[in-house]
């Protein structure tokens, strides 16, 4: 019967829906409620020194914090940079 089961599509209950779903808003709160208020100004700050030199949109700039442990932060940066063209050389 476990073959048949495989097979054949079953709906997983709505309780078990609902608790995933609960699961990853708390998660992604949890995720927003560790970053320090700085994090905002800090962005807007390292995108301003970037676009002194090259002109990127702010979408182009990711800025995520992690807390490791009680002494370790970790900041990452992820920028993606327009392609250089034969004129911006």
């Amino acid at each position: 019967m476990a073959l048949l089961d495989f097979f054949l599509s079953r709906n997983k209950p709505t309780a078990n829906i609902a608790k995933e779903r609960l699961q990853i808003i708390v998660a992604e709160h949890r995720r927003h409620y560790c970053e320090p208020q700085y994090l905002p100004h800090l962005k807007r700050d390292i995108l301003s020194v970037i676009c002194k030199y090259i002109q990127i949109n702010p979408d182009m700039l990711k800025v995520q914090f992690e807390q490791k442990g009680d002494d370790i932060s970790v900041l990452e940066l992820n920028i993606t940079l327009p392609e250089i063209g034969e004129d911006d050389k």
